[in-house]
């Protein structure tokens, strides 16, 4: 790789101050530094030593992925072969399913590489390397059917609205990836939603995600209507197949063992906080069981769903594992992250069963506790204060 190293070296004064490709420094310096290790030096302090950079956690985030787009395409290779009554083997499935996701992926990483360059240029500053993880992220919030022109769009909103505009990484206050989701939810409905845009399949076909089927329900065990759509479909809606995925939903979001692995991959590797996770479930966990108590009270069948139901149902653990447990956005105090935590969890089961028009709760969870992590880092910090005043008094 020496030769290599020798043309960037041979070019690199085009790219430097005065050079005739100055403003082309970003990209410059974003090529060199993937190729190769960097060996600038901070000029000054905060000084940190650490065997883990950004790019470092990054990638590790964007491996982390990896098998979850494996299912994915999986499972839509799977589900349309349900759809269309045909018997296929996995190697089917899977070529089947990765000629849908491949345009998404692509299109996503296009639009998202074109303004993390575009502001890059403009602002005179690195490329950053989070635009590959919210890359990543989006494809597997979307349904395989989706139109990759809004694919573009939802991207270009939730790069530029969602993080460009707040100064770029680590200035964000919400989750781009959920930025984009939530665009593309109440702007295109019609292609996000609904029971006609989980599987690819013949016109007029109808399928349903599990949480849609007990949802605006009345007078009913939501139980006994998931059992029911087992029987009346061809999709098998039972707790187990929902945990393991073969079921129709976003591209990343089906299998829970895979999610859960890759949880534990993040949280070995440090990159993720386990207080968020386990609140989450904490949280959910507790409001389940309370909407259960109160389900004899009132004809809404979602308020009848089980906690270990709710578990596997939807994109709840992708969310939790993926979306809530970003550094930037969440708390960064540790009893901050169990509140946090808490509050997503408990916030996803009242927004599934309250609101029969979107049963997926954990999208808008996690973007209104990101608007309220300052808030709950600031009296977690208050409170520490209060408390050292208090003993120091004695």
């Amino acid at each position: 790789m020496q030769w290599l190293r020798d043309i960037l070296d041979k070019v690199a004064p085009l790219f430097e101050k005065n050079g005739k490709l100055e403003i082309l420094h970003p990209l410059y310096e974003a090529t060199d530094t993937i190729l190769f290790s960097t060996d600038e030096k901070t000029e000054s302090g905060p000084h940190i030593r650490d065997n883990i950079d950004i790019k470092r956690v990054m990638i590790l985030v964007v491996v982390s992925l990896v098998p979850c787009y494996i299912f994915g395409a999986l499972n839509i290779g799977y589900q349309e072969s349900l759809t269309f009554g045909l018997s296929s083997d996995w190697k089917t499935n899977l070529i089947s399913g990765l000629l849908k996701i491949g345009p998404i992926l692509a299109v996503t990483f296009a639009t998202g590489a074109f303004w993390e360059v575009l502001f890059a240029v403009i602002r005179k500053h690195s490329i950053s390397e989070g635009f590959l993880v919210t890359c990543a992220l989006i494809p597997l919030t979307l349904p395989a059917t989706i139109p990759l022109w809004q694919v573009a769009v939802g991207t270009s909103f939730g790069i530029v609205i969602g993080k460009e505009i707040f100064g770029g990484v680590g200035m964000n206050i919400f989750n781009p990836a959920l930025t984009t989701r939530a665009f593309l939810y109440f702007t295109y409905p019609a292609q996000i939603s609904g029971d006609k845009v989980w599987a690819i399949a013949p016109d007029g076909y109808s399928g349903a995600t599990a949480l849609s089927i007990p949802a605006g329900q009345l007078d009913a065990n939501a139980v006994t209507l998931l059992n029911n759509a087992s029987i009346n479909t061809v999709f098998d809606f039972s707790w187990f197949n929902m945990f393991m995925g073969w079921v129709p939903g976003s591209i990343g979001e089906t299998n829970k063992i895979i999610i859960i692995f890759s949880a534990l991959f993040l949280i070995f590797t440090g990159i993720t906080s386990w207080r968020i996770m386990i609140g989450s479930v904490i949280g959910l966990v507790f409001t389940a069981l309370l909407t259960n108590l109160l389900s004899p009270y009132s004809s809404n069948a979602m308020l009848t769903i089980p906690p270990h139901y709710h578990l596997v149902m939807g994109s709840f653990l992708f969310g939790t594992v993926f979306m809530a447990t970003e550094p930037v956005t969440s708390s960064h105090t540790e009893l901050g992250k169990w509140y946090y935590g808490f509050f997503i969890g408990m916030l996803t089961v009242i927004i599934r069963s309250i609101n029969p028009a979107y049963p997926e709760g954990i999208m808008l969870a996690i973007l209104l506790m990101n608007a309220f992590a300052p808030l709950i880092d600031y009296f977690v910090v208050k409170s520490n204060i209060k408390k050292r005043m208090t003993r120091y008094a004695q």
